[in-house]
C-alpha cells in the first residue's frame, strides 16, 4: 500500500524545493567579472561618487536587491575610460552584456608575473657616448609600475640632488601599516594599492605578503616590482651587487626620470581588474610612460575588447601616455607572444655580454665550463666529491629515465649522499628547481645538470653546488664517469666574465610572434632580460643567501619582465628630450634605431643559434642614444587603432563606444583583416598572405625630424625568392615635421622556387647621417 500521508509531504517538499533548486544559486557562484562600457561619456560622470551611484544604478535590475548591489560593486573606472568590476553569478553577466552601454564582459582573470651592466652594454652596442646626447634629458618624465609594489628603502630610490616634484603631478602616496607617506620622496613620488588580488595567491603567498595585502599596503614583499622599478628609473648606485657577483654602478634606464608604483599583483600573479584600475589611476596621476611586466598565458588569449591591458593601453594611448609591456615567457615556440595589441610596444629579452660561469674540475684533471650562480664552498684544495649519474643512484622500483632526471622519490638517498650526482633533462616537466631540491633533499653536495634548454639562463642555487652544462660537455662528464672506477669532481663558485660574446642574443625563454594577428608585426623590439641586476626586497630573496651572509639589497633576475622596464627607462630618456612627442613617436624612434648585430658585428642570433628574425626580436635590439635622433619617425594615431579593430572584425557600434566618438564609422572595407597591414601606419610590416602572383602593396607616412632639406634614399634586404619594390625610392623633406608618403610592394619573384611559410627582411632609409629601418615579415601561401 502507498503511504498516502508521507507521498503529500514530499510533493509538498517537492514543489516547495524545486524554486530554490532551479534557481541559480547567488553566493556560491558569484565570481569577479569585470564590466568595460568604453570611453568616458563626453564631460560626464562627475566624482568617485556619482560614477559609482551610476554603475549601482545599472547593477541594480541585474543583481538582487537587499544591498546586494553595493557589495557586488569592487573597482570603478572613470579616468581614461568607463567601466566597472563587480562580483556577478553567470546569468547576472550576461544579462548586463547586453546592456545598450556595455561594450564587452569578461572574467577577472589572474595574469602572470613575466619574471646595471645592461645600461653599459647598450651605449656600448650603438656606438654613441651619453654625454653629449644626454644633457638634453630632463628629470620630469614620471614612469608607472604596475607590478608588486615598491621597496622604499632601496638606495636605487634615493632622490639626493633632485628637484621637487613636477607640478602636474596628481598622484597619491597611499600609507599602511608598514608604509607611510614619509616613504615617498623626489623620486618615488606615488604608491598605490589594489586589495583584489587573484584566489590562485593565497596558496602561493608567503606570510608577510598576505599580511601586507590583508592590511593595504603598496610595500613590496616579493620583490619583482621593486625590481623592475629600479631597472627603468632607479638612481645611480655604486659598488652594487650579488655576493660580490655583478659589482658596479647600478641605475636605472632614466636615473633622473621620477617613480610612481601602483601594487595590483602578488605573488601569485594579478586580478584583471585591479590592473586595469592601477591603469586608469596611472593615466589621471599623470605618468608619462606605464611599464607593465604582466600578461596572460599565452595559451588562454582573450580578444582585444576582453584583454584589461590591452584595453587600459588603449585609453593610456588616447590621453598621450605610453604603455609598454613584456612579451611574455613561453619561447622559443612560435605564436606564444603576448600583449601584442598594436598600441601596445611589445618587448622581448636578450642577453647581455656578461656570463655567470662555475667550472666543473674532474677528478682526471680536465675541467669543464658550465653556466649558473652558486655560492658553494667546492674548492681545489678541499678535496673532490664522488660523482654519480642519477640512474646509477636509482631507488628501488623507480625507472632509470626517472633517476637520471632526478624525478622527485627516484634517487636512492643511501648512494647520492656526499656525493655531487649528474641529472639529465629530457623531460621538461621537471624544472631545475626541483632538481636541485631533489638532490639536496637527498643529501647531495652538488648537481650537474646536463641540459641545452635555458642554458642561456643561469639558475640561481645559493649555497648549494649546481653547474649547467650543454649536451657536448655532459657526453665527456658521463664518459668519464664511465671509463673511470672511482669517479670524482668539485664544482667551483661562479665567477662572472665579461666582454662575454656573442651577445646579444635572443633569450630562450622569450615569446615568439606572431601575435593575436599576424598583420602587425610582434614583439615589437628586444631588450636585455638575462641575469639582469636591480633593487630587490632583501627577504625575498632567503632561499638563495649563502651561508653567512645576510640577504643582499640587489638581486639577479631574468624574464621578458626584466627586459620591458629596460625599454620603459629608454622611452622616458626619449620623452624627456622630446617631451612634446607622442607615445607612437617615441616608439617608432626606439624601434627604426633598434641594432641586429651582436658584439662580433655579426647579425644578431636567437637561442637556437640560427639568425634571429622579426618574430624573435621585432626591429631589434634597443639603442636609446640613436633613438635621440631618429632622422623619420611614423605616427600611428587614434584613427590608426580604431581602423585596426575595424578591419579585425568588431561591429561598428562596438569600436564607436571605445572611441567616445558618436561621429565614428568604420572605413570602408571593414571587417578585413588583410587590410589592416596596408591601413595601419606602423614602424614595421607584416604582410599575412601573400600569394603567388597577387602583389600586396602596404603604405606607410614618414615624418621628418631631422634637419630641413633632407633627402632619404631607400634601401632593401629582400629575402630570396621574394620581391620588393619601394616607390618612390627617394623621399625629400623641405622642413621638419614635414611628411611623405611611399608604397611597398612585395611580391613572389618570377621563376623563384621560394619555400612557403614567412620570410623575414627590412626597408631602411638613410640620409647619410640617420638610418630608418623598418623590418617586414611576408607570409608566402
Amino acid at each position: 500500500m502507498v503511504n498516502t500521508g508521507r507521498f503529500v509531504i514530499l510533493v509538498l517538499a517537492y514543489r516547495f524545493l524545486v524554486p530554490i533548486l532551479s534557481a541559480e544559486p547567488d553566493h556560491a557562484t558569484r565570481e569577479s567579472y569585470v564590466v568595460y562600457m568604453g570611453s568616458p561619456s563626453a564631460g560626464g560622470g562627475g566624482g568617485l561618487e556619482a560614477v559609482q551611484a551610476d554603475h549601482l544604478q545599472m547593477l541594480s535590475p541585474v543583481v538582487p536587491s537587499g544591498g546586494q548591489g553595493r557589495a557586488a560593486l569592487t573597482q570603478s573606472y572613470h579616468h581614461a575610460f568607463e567601466g566597472f568590476a563587480a562580483a556577478l553569478t553567470e546569468k547576472e553577466a550576461a544579462a548586463l552584456s547586453g546592456h545598450e552601454r556595455v561594450v564587452s564582459v569578461f572574467k577577472d582573470r589572474a595574469l602572470q608575473l613575466h619574471t646595471t651592466r645592461s645600461w653599459d652594454f647598450l651605449e656600448v652596442q650603438s656606438g654613441l657616448q651619453s654625454g653629449r646626447l644626454g644633457r638634453r634629458a630632463s628629470g620630469d618624465v614620471i614612469i608607472g609600475i604596475i607590478d608588486t609594489g615598491v621597496w622604499p628603502e632601496s638606495p636605487s630610490f634615493d632622490d639626493a640632488g633632485m628637484r621637487e616634484v613636477p607640478a602636474r603631478w596628481r598622484g597619491v602616496c597611499m600609507e599602511g601599516p608598514d608604509f607611510n607617506k614619509s616613504s615617498c620622496n623626489k623620486k618615488l613620488i606615488g604608491a598605490r594599492y589594489y586589495g583584489v588580488q587573484p584566489e590562485s595567491s593565497s596558496n602561493a603567498s608567503r606570510a608577510g605578503e598576505a599580511a601586507a595585502a590583508a592590511a593595504g599596503s603598496p610595500r613590496d614583499t616579493v620583490g619583482h616590482g621593486t625590481h623592475t622599478a629600479s631597472t627603468a628609473a632607479g638612481a645611480v648606485v655604486a659598488d652594487a651587487g650579488y655576493y660580490g657577483l655583478a659589482r658596479g654602478a647600478a641605475k636605472g634606464g632614466a636615473p633622473a626620470s621620477r617613480v610612481a608604483v601602483y601594487r595590483a599583483c602578488s605573488l601569485g600573479g594579478c586580478s584583471s581588474s585591479a590592473v586595469l584600475k592601477a591603469i586608469d589611476d596611472a593615466v589621471a596621476d599623470g605618468v608619462d610612460v606605464v611599464s607593465i611586466s604582466i600578461g596572460m598565458s599565452s595559451a588562454f588569449q582573450s580578444d582585444f575588447l576582453s584583454d584589461p591591458i590591452a584595453l587600459g593601453a588603449f585609453h593610456a594611448h588616447q590621453r598621450g601616455v605610453l604603455v609598454v609591456c613584456s612579451g611574455g615567457n613561453d619561447g622559443p615556440n612560435p605564436y606564444t607572444v603576448v600583449n601584442s595589441a598594436p598600441w601596445i610596444l611589445t618587448v622581448a629579452a636578450s642577453s647581455i655580454d656578461r656570463s655567470f660561469q662555475s667550472s666543473i674540475v674532474l677528478g682526471n684533471g680536465a675541467v669543464v665550463k658550465g653556466v649558473a650562480i652558486n655560492f658553494s664552498n667546492h674548492s681545489l684544495s678541499g678535496g673532490q666529491y664522488p660523482l654519480v649519474f642519477g640512474a646509477q643512484a636509482a631507488a628501488r622500483y623507480a625507472p632509470l629515465s626517472e633517476a637520471s632526471n632526478c624525478y622527485p622519490g627516484s634517487l636512492d638517498a643511501r648512494k647520492v649522499a656526499g656525493k655531487i650526482v649528474v641529472c639529465v633533462s629530457t623531460d621538461p616537466m621537471v624544472s631545475r628547481r626541483v632538481k636541485k631540491l631533489v638532490a639536496e633533499g637527498n643529501g647531495a653536495r652538488g648537481l650537474v645538470l646536463i641540459a641545452d634548454a635555458e642554458k642561456d639562463v643561469p639558475f640561481v642555487a645559493g649555497g648549494f653546488a649546481l653547474s649547467q652544462v650543454g649536451t657536448d660537455a655532459g657526453a665527456q662528464i658521463l664518459e668519464y664517469i664511465n671509463s673511470t672506477k672511482n669517479p670524482t669532481a668539485v664544482i667551483l663558485p661562479t665567477e662572472d666574465a665579461d666582454d662575454f660574446k656573442p651577445a646579444p642574443v635572443v633569450a630562450s625563454f622569450s615569446a615568439r610572434g606572431p601575435g593575436m594577428t599576424e598583420s602587425i608585426l610582434k614583439p615589437d623590439l628586444m631588450a636585455p632580460g638575462v641575469s639582469i641586476l636591480a633593487a630587490t626586497v632583501p627577504s625575498a630573496e632567503r632561499d638563495d643567501v649563502p651561508p653567512g651572509k645576510k640577504p643582499s639589497a640587489y638581486a639577479i633576475r631574468s624574464g621578458t619582465s626584466m627586459a620591458c622596464p629596460h625599454v620603459a627607462g629608454a622611452a622616458a630618456f626619449v620623452k624627456s628630450a622630446h617631451p612634446g612627442w607622442t607615445p607612437s613617436l617615441i616608439r617608432s624612434a626606439l624601434m627604426t634605431t633598434a641594432t641586429t648585430t651582436n658584439n662580433l658585428g655579426k647579425p644578431v642570433a636567437s637561442s637556437t643559434g640560427a639568425a634571429a628574425t622579426g618574430h624573435d626580436m621585432g626591429a631589434g635590439e634597443i639603442s636609446p642614444l640613436r633613438a635621440l635622433s631618429p632622422g623619420l619617425v611614423f605616427d600611428t594615431g587614434a584613427q590608426d587603432y580604431l581602423n585596426f579593430l575595424c578591419y579585425y572584425g568588431y561591429k561598428e557600434q562596438q569600436v564607436r563606444r571605445v572611441s567616445g566618438d558618436a561621429r565614428f564609422s568604420c572605413p570602408a572595407g571593414a571587417p578585413s583583416p588583410d587590410l589592416i597591414a596596408a591601413g595601419v601606419n606602423y614602424p614595421s610590416i607584416s604582410v599575412p598572405c601573400l600569394r603567388r602572383g597577387r602583389p600586396a602593396t602596404v603604405v606607410r607616412t614618414a615624418i621628418n625630424v631631422g634637419p630641413s632639406n633632407a633627402t632619404y634614399a631607400a634601401g632593401v634586404e629582400a629575402p630570396p625568392g621574394v620581391a620588393v619594390r619601394v616607390s618612390p625610392d627617394r623621399l625629400v623633406f623641405s622642413r621638419r615635421w614635414t611628411t611623405a608618403r611611399y608604397e611597398v610592394t612585395f611580391g613572389v619573384a618570377a621563376g623563384a622556387g621560394v619555400g612557403k611559410g614567412y620570410a623575414h627582411g627590412a626597408v631602411t632609409w638613410s640620409d647619410g647621417a640617420h638610418s630608418v629601418r623598418t623590418p617586414f615579415a611576408v607570409n608566402v601561401l
